[in-house]
């Protein structure tokens, strides 16, 4: 009868610790589960920015091009003072959208 009691004493003890193990793994689990939120959440900010400097890159080429020409130099630089104005207002959008996702 002993020999039983100290078995079941075993099986006792060793559920306890595969309980435990298993809300170890559980909390280590969720843990990874929120990285991979704000990891997603930062690839996804990052690759916004890189179009939105992409999109940059080709108005200031469009600028540039357009500063290289004979037109008239006065409305190309209204031009691209319209057009850094209009990157400038996008940047300010892409940060608030970063601001509001932290």
């Amino acid at each position: 009868m002993a020999s039983l009691t100290s078995q079941m004493n075993i099986i006792v003890e060793k559920t306890k610790n595969m309980i435990q193990l298993s809300e170890a793994l559980q909390e280590e689990n969720d843990l990874l589960k929120l990285e991979v939120q704000s990891l997603q959440v930062a690839f996804e900010t990052s690759s916004e920015k890189v179009k939105q400097l992409e999109e940059k890159v080709k108005a200031l080429a469009v600028a540039k091009s357009l500063d290289n020409s004979e037109v008239d130099k006065t409305a190309i630089n209204e031009k691209i003072l319209d057009t850094k104005q209009k990157i400038n207002d996008f940047v300010r959008e892409i940060d608030k959208c970063i601001s509001l996702l932290k």
